[in-house]
């Protein structure tokens, strides 16, 4: 109590106005409502702050599975080859954020084995350099890596593309190259039997159905290349490969060569997923302002109900500005209490998502994301603080402007009509 005391009268008041609501039962309603405009505050920021945080765990769970497959940042010549691929590396690698190079092919074809044909991409790595900059090699479920030897003719293909072709380990397919040879009998596209040496993983679907590995002189040999397409970099950071993709083109400046990051490479996903979680923000902030324009209602109710009380502060020598100042006091507190109980729900699910949704299908008997048809089983939660102070700010805001109007209608009062039928 002495702490209360000590504060300014317009911040006592409007802490016993919102404490109030004991003593009649229109008082007992005002008090509902207000509990119920907290509780709306409260459950939205909460939503927002759970439902931005999966969005986001989601976006890293997918991102970290296509980097585990494609590059942080790609170098090609614009001529389709780089025959100078080594030197390219030597000077990539003076950049002390790079981690690794390793050169590639890259090419399409079309996979066949008896009446079954996919198309894919072929991508012809040295398995000795390939471990620098992707994951792929701790990816195999069946084979190796380490089987893509030159002249060996072996492929690695996806889980997927494995079982769309029905193929296994030691299995034969045949890979069609688009590019023709020229015959007496016309142009005809090259074909070459490979051995299914290994069988990948990555945990995104376009790459298990579209993706398959070779050597690199093979890819070279059946695209009949002179040298490797590019160099693929693997970075330390790879949240920095925009700024660091810059520095290698200044650096390569005198190469003919085109250097892409691998926000860039997937512009169009990257792009949508961005797009997605601003109308989700703007669509759940709407429940919050909803929710915080609620407080209007709550303090129209009030001033109508305390005009005496209005009137009696006027009368001791309360000025506009303080009557103003107590109903703000009243409906900002309100808004600041349901923001700090829906951060602290919000957050506490958040970080505790891998426990409570378990549970969750465990006691009802059902899953969220189904094995079989989902890639990601489990609800991945990536909680970012600046998405928390963020959500939290604005509904303060919203809170704070839904009072301005009651407030000054309250300030508006006049003492002698208010007191007239006291």
């Amino acid at each position: 109590m002495r702490f209360f005391s000590n504060l300014p009268f317009e911040w006592y008041v409007g802490l016993r106005y919102l404490r109030s609501g004991k003593r009649s039962g229109r008082n007992r309603f005002i008090s509902f409502i207000s509990m119920i405009s907290m509780a709306g505050i409260a459950l939205g920021v909460a939503a927002l702050i759970i439902v931005m945080s999966v969005m986001n765990g989601f976006q890293k769970e997918v991102r970290d599975r296509m980097l585990s497959v494609l590059p942080h940042i790609e170098i090609q010549d614009v001529y389709g080859a780089l025959p100078n691929w080594r030197e390219t590396a030597t000077v990539v690698q003076r950049n002390k954020d790079v981690a690794g190079t390793a050169p590639y092919v890259i090419g399409q074809a079309m996979l066949t084995r008896e009446d079954l044909m996919r198309g894919v991409v072929v991508r012809g790595v040295d398995p000795a350099l390939e471990g620098n900059v992707s994951d792929v090699g701790r990816q195999f479920k069946q084979g190796s890596f380490s089987s893509l030897q030159p002249d060996s003719f072996n492929i690695a293909i996806g889980k997927e593309l494995a079982r769309m072709l029905r193929v296994r380990v030691g299995d034969k397919v045949t890979v069609v190259i688009p590019q023709g040879q020229v015959t007496p009998a016309g142009i005809l596209p090259r074909l070459k039997q490979f051995t299914v040496s290994g069988i990948f993983e990555a945990g995104h679907f376009e790459f298990d159905t579209t993706l398959a590995f070779i050597s690199i002189d093979d890819a070279m040999r059946i695209f009949q290349a002179d040298a490797p397409t590019g160099l693929r970099v693997k970075l330390h950071n790879m949240q920095e490969a925009p700024a660091i993709a810059k520095d290698l083109t200044l650096l390569l400046i005198d190469q003919e060569v085109v250097v892409r990051d691998w926000s860039k490479q997937n512009k169009n996903w990257f792009a949508a997923v961005q797009t997605e979680k601003k109308m989700m923000f703007i669509i759940l902030m709407l429940i919050i302002a909803v929710a915080a324009f609620n407080l209007v209602s709550t303090l129209v109710m009030t001033v109508t109900e305390k005009q005496a009380d209005i009137a009696i502060l006027r009368t001791l020598g309360a000025t506009p500005r303080s009557i103003m100042k107590i109903f703000m006091v009243q409906g900002a507190l309100a808004g600041i209490l349901g923001t700090l109980i829906g951060v602290s729900f919000g957050v506490f699910v958040s970080l505790n998502i891998d426990v409570i949704v378990p549970f969750i299908e465990r006691l009802f008997g059902f899953q969220f994301l189904p094995k079989n048809i989902y890639l990601i089983s489990s609800l991945p939660s990536d909680l970012q603080w600046m998405d928390v102070l963020r959500i939290g700010g604005a509904s303060i805001v919203l809170s704070f402007l839904a009072t301005l109007y009651p407030s000054w209608s309250a300030a508006k009062v006049n003492p002698a009509e208010a007191l007239r039928y006291e």
